[in-house]
């Protein structure tokens, strides 16, 4: 760890970029502000570099696994920074390529892998499916009579997370930038709706722009602000045996969701990591701001079956010592995305957070969009499903977050098909149509929080959902009788979900991004359009409707993403 830091450390009056917290993301976000030319850069962190969750992460460093392209990409650039970065700064990071496995022991399993495998490719990873004999001769301590397949990455593999976070503030040092340590931010100071500054216990510094990378604080520091940030805190285990015999540190890390668990060679012994499907949220009233490098006492008889059903998938395991088994707290959101992007209730406050566990592997490509979003104006990707302005106040909720956080946590290690709905936490919106819908055997999906209705099993019916699938789902018959009586008839559709906004043109006959034949449209007409940015960029797809020359009714759609944006 680092020095302590001095008592009453001295601190600069302003700053144009002040970062709170000194985790991975943080350091990631500051080192690459420097590096694109930012120099007036101060990270502040309330104890020591890593001291909240990055310091007892596990280190995976694996693009395998997202079907979103905007995080697969995040993955590969933070890959190749950690390959590099010790060359660069002359902090060994800990990066080692051994290669990462992902295992199936069922078929929808095998299914997704494969979907997921095909979409990787597409984006550049060389991912190899494997038989069981395979992964048995690249890591000879797994059973494998009862898999599948295995998917394998060649260039994936493990980092260290303090030495990796070190390297990168060593690197923003050297680009320029502060960082100072024992300074704990108590609030961001606003003027007007945007930031001017930040109040620590040693003084007051003016900044034009703030990025709260507080992990698993971000929810309380937004919220003395008014800005919502719905993450919760829960535990998360591993645990490290004894020394086995055999056990070689080249072996790749393996990961078998349907064991809970990941595996890989820890100081001659086996860490396994674990993701159960029922979590225990943690501190639901809020996280102590004194809590570093702290640990939470485990809880052994709650997950005592998860720990037996993961060394069964490493036998040898369960007959050697455990030297560690580990509990600390990390921080998930409502829908398992991050939190990243400009708040829309504050100008230029800026949060990078909730990673749901894959900070280490995204940090550094996080870090860079980060950067230029808050240089140039705008992200260079598409951030769409992880846009902070997704997130609604409702979800900060302590009950929404402690029934949520389970279900979120829970999604982890398993089947991610396209149809599933989340379950929990439900009914923070009904339109007046509810009860009508309902009436007609409606099936409810969460939609921004509003109960919508995703078919119909007919009037006095319960609707029954069926088994998940990745073929045709059980309820497809009635989803096709509804399209079809839009296409050929008459429909009533519940559109509360969607938001609405009256426009006042600042000239008569103007509609800002809309396209001229809005404007040009007689009074009640309705154009369905999208909206672009500066840059061409699809932001909105929408309807415009002309009230009069002056006034212009725009109802935008709400189209949840159906892929796996971890």
């Amino acid at each position: 760890m680092s020095e302590a830091p001095p008592s009453v450390p001295a601190l600069p009056q302003r700053a144009r970029v002040v970062v709170i917290g000194g985790g991975i993301i943080g350091c990631s976000v500051a080192y690459h502000l420097a590096h694109m030319g930012e120099k007036d850069v101060l990270l502040l962190e309330r104890d020591r570099i890593t001291s909240g969750t990055t310091w007892h992460a596990a280190g995976l460093m694996v693009t395998f696994g997202s079907t979103s392209e905007t995080s697969t990409e995040l993955r590969k650039y933070t890959r190749d920074l950690y390959r590099r970065l010790e060359q660069e700064t002359g902090q060994a990071t800990g990066f080692r390529p051994v290669g990462f496995i992902e295992v199936a022991a069922d078929r929808d399993r095998l299914e997704e892998y494969r979907r997921v495998s095909a979409f990787n490719r597409h984006c550049g990873i060389d991912v190899q499916e494997l038989s069981p004999r395979q992964v048995g001769e690249l890591f000879p301590l797994a059973r494998t009579d009862d898999l599948l397949a295995g998917f394998y990455v060649k260039e994936d593999g493990r980092t260290d997370p303090v030495d990796t976070t070190r390297a990168l503030a060593i690197g923003a040092r050297l680009a320029g930038a502060t960082i100072l340590e024992g300074v704990a931010v108590e609030r961001v100071l606003t003027r007007g709706g945007a930031v001017c500054g930040v109040r620590t216990a040693y003084g007051d510094i003016e900044a034009e722009v703030v990025v709260n990378c507080a992990g698993m604080w971000a929810r309380q520091l937004g919220a003395a602000t008014g800005v919502t940030i719905p993450l919760q805190a829960a535990e998360h285990y591993y645990l490290i045996t004894e020394k086995i015999p055999g056990l070689d540190r080249s072996w790749p890390v393996l990961e078998d969701p349907a064991s809970y668990g990941y595996f890989r060679e820890e100081v001659g012994g086996l860490m396994i990591g674990l993701f159960e499907p029922v979590c225990a949220p943690w501190r639901v009233d809020g996280i102590p701001q004194d809590f570093s490098f702290g640990e939470i006492p485990p809880d052994w008889d709650r997950m005592g079956p998860y720990v037996e059903k993961a060394m069964s998938r490493i036998p040898i395991s369960s007959s050697v010592g455990i030297k560690k088994f580990f509990c600390g707290p990390e921080s998930f959101t409502p829908d398992l995305r991050p939190v990243v992007g400009e708040a829309p209730e504050c100008k230029n406050y800026f949060v990078a957070a909730g990673l749901n566990s894959i900070g280490i592997l995204t940090g550094g490509g996080l870090g860079r969009v980060m950067a230029h979003w808050i240089l140039h104006g705008s992200p260079d990707v598409d951030v769409t499903g992880m846009h902070i302005d997704r997130l609604q106040p409702y979800q900060t909720t302590p009950e929404y977050r402690r029934t949520r956080t389970v279900e979120s946590l829970g999604m982890v290690y398993q089947c991610h098909y396209p149809t599933r709905a989340m379950q929990t936490a439900r009914g923070a919106k009904r339109s007046a149509l509810h009860d009508r819908l309902a009436a007609h055997g409606a099936y409810f999906r969460d939609v921004s929080g509003w109960e919508g209705a995703d078919w119909y099993a007919g009037p006095g019916q319960e609707p029954d959902p069926g088994p998940l699938t990745w073929g045709r789902p059980s309820w497809f018959a009635q989803w096709e009788r509804e399209h079809r009586a839009a296409r050929t008839g008459v429909i009533a559709m519940d559109m509360s979900f969607m938001s609405k906004f009256l426009v006042r043109a600042a000239t008569p006959g103007g509609c800002g991004r809309c396209p001229p034949t809005t404007s040009t449209a007689p009074p009640g007409r309705v154009t369905y359009t999208q909206w672009l940015d500066p840059a061409g960029n699809l932001q909105a797809d929408l309807t415009v409707t002309k009230l009069d020359d002056e006034r212009f009714w725009v109802v935008s759609s709400d189209t949840p993403i159906a892929t796996w944006p971890r």
